[in-house]
């Protein structure tokens, strides 16, 4: 296994920074937003000095109910080789649910949510992964998240269905263990019951991030300090094992070079003061599918019954906003499903996600068995980062429209599914205020009609949207 050392995740907005910062020997990059053949100029000079570089996507969907998409997979493959990368990274997480699964409109999350942890969520699981693995040139390592939310009827711990998906894909862990003391809190999950589980021979390496806890429920932002108990866990995990690699993660709200180095160094101070790690067993030798243990209780299938009854309103809400039945995140992947061994557990875990994603996401009932209040925590959340990250994609909506953008925004999101990513969900949004006749200052107004024409072009498409966009054209013609 590639020891890697210590890291830093790359962001253009501390990359200058990053090439000052003494004893980082790796560097890793989220694969998303980088063109192969194209690479930032400092992203490039770290590679020349032989700085090892990681992708990190984080738009797969390992953990869905859907195939892998056939040219997400190329893609992330394509970057490991432009990049000479010792493996890829991505997250055991759904990020998109409905489609043809389940004959509803298709939506995005614009974040990780958390996978079941049940028979038929590791079966997919196990059989994505598989699909992954093959279609990429360099090992696969897999991410485990925090959440906000419980499932309910899980059938294993997060320690044991780490434990079981290793054995049966021989796929690599990345171990987060600020996402670790995000579950702690959240969820009651003992970070050092869940260590104790898992098969840490098979960590490829560390996430270090820091977070924030307001009312009793941690957030996992990227975006303040590393807190200490977060890096007890980490102490704790070097306690059972020397990890190849360790990286610090920082998304936003940068710091000085100085406070990234700091971080780093405490992140050093606990590698070196770790006590040895105690001998590991020998690995249990790996199991091939079809040989897994019996598939336990029923309580997961019987909740997914349960909330079988909410994907029937989805269509009827989600379609309150653009209609997203076709495009990339519609798509099951191009491989065909005759020979998919999980093909039930598909079904089943697509109508339960369906059901979650769209309470979370387009307003509908919350499924049986869900917290609500943490449901409602995480709708909130969720539409927080979407309007963040539009902000930031689109400044000039943020512009013309001011302190109205983003309360705006939030109103829009509430029952307006995400659809095709961020960028289409700014024109999105000014379709639907331009729809509404707003803003109210006609100037304003006016400029975001232009704003608008720029990107949106002299002829759409045929579709929902695209008429909806025409309609608008002929309205703002009109006056």
């Amino acid at each position: 296994m590639t020891r890697l050392g210590t890291g830093i995740g790359w962001r253009p907005e501390i990359a200058d920074g990053i090439a000052e910062l003494p004893g980082v020997d790796w560097v890793e990059v989220v694969a998303e937003n980088i063109c192969p053949g194209h690479l930032p100029p400092a992203l490039q000079a770290l590679r020349d000095r032989g700085t090892t570089v990681v992708p990190h996507g984080v738009s797969l969907g390992l953990g869905g109910a859907e195939r892998p998409d056939a040219g997400r997979l190329a893609a992330l493959a394509e970057r490991a080789e432009a990049l000479g990368a010792p493996l890829v990274t991505e997250h055991i997480a759904f990020v998109r649910a409905g489609g043809p699964l389940t004959a509803s409109p298709a939506m995005e999350a614009g974040h990780l949510l958390p996978v079941p942890r049940t028979r038929d969520a590791l079966d997919v699981l196990c059989e994505n992964v598989r699909i992954a693995q093959d279609a990429l040139p360099v090992p696969l390592a897999v991410e485990n998240i925090a959440a906000l939310v419980n499932w309910p009827g899980e059938e294993m711990t997060e320690g044991q269905f780490l434990a079981e998906l290793v054995e049966r894909t021989g796929v690599r862990l990345l171990i987060d263990v600020a996402n670790l003391h995000t579950n702690h809190v959240n969820r009651n999950e003992d970070p050092a019951t869940a260590l104790d589980e898992l098969p840490v021979e098979a960590i490829a390496y560390v996430h270090v991030a820091g977070g924030v806890e307001r009312d009793g429920v941690w957030h996992d932002t990227h975006a303040h300090p590393v807190t200490r108990p977060v890096l007890d866990v980490l102490a704790e995990l070097c306690a059972r094992v020397s990890p190849p690699g360790v990286l610090l993660e920082r998304d936003e709200d940068f710091p000085a070079t100085g406070e990234l180095a700091s971080e780093l160094d405490a992140i050093r101070t606990v590698l070196k003061e770790a006590p040895a790690p105690a001998a590991l067993p020998a690995p249990a030798p790996f199991r091939a599918p079809g040989t897994v243990a019996p598939r336990g209780t029923a309580a997961a299938v019987a909740t997914v019954g349960a909330t079988a009854t909410a994907v029937a309103t989805v269509g009827a809400t989600a379609t309150a906003g653009p209609s997203a039945t076709s495009g990339p995140t519609a798509t099951a992947g191009t491989t065909s499903t005759a020979t998919d061994t999980a093909a039930p557990a598909r079904q089943r875990l697509a109508v339960a996600q369906t059901a979650l994603l769209s309470a979370l996401v387009a307003g509908t009932p919350a499924p049986e068995g869900f917290d609500r209040r943490r449901l409602l925590v995480q709708s909130r959340a969720l539409a927080a980062k979407r309007a963040s990250v539009v902000a930031k994609i689109a400044p000039e909506l943020r512009d013309i429209l001011g302190e109205d953008f983003r309360p705006g925004f939030l109103g829009y999101a509430r029952h307006r599914p995400m659809r095709h990513g961020h960028r289409q969900d700014a024109m999105d949004f000014a379709v639907h205020l331009l729809a509404e006749g707003r803003p109210a200052d006609p100037d304003a107004r006016r400029r975001l009609t232009q704003w608008w024409r720029d990107r949106a072009g002299p002829k759409p498409p045929g579709g929902p949207a695209h008429r909806l966009a025409l309609a608008v054209r002929r309205a703002l013609h009109r006056r």
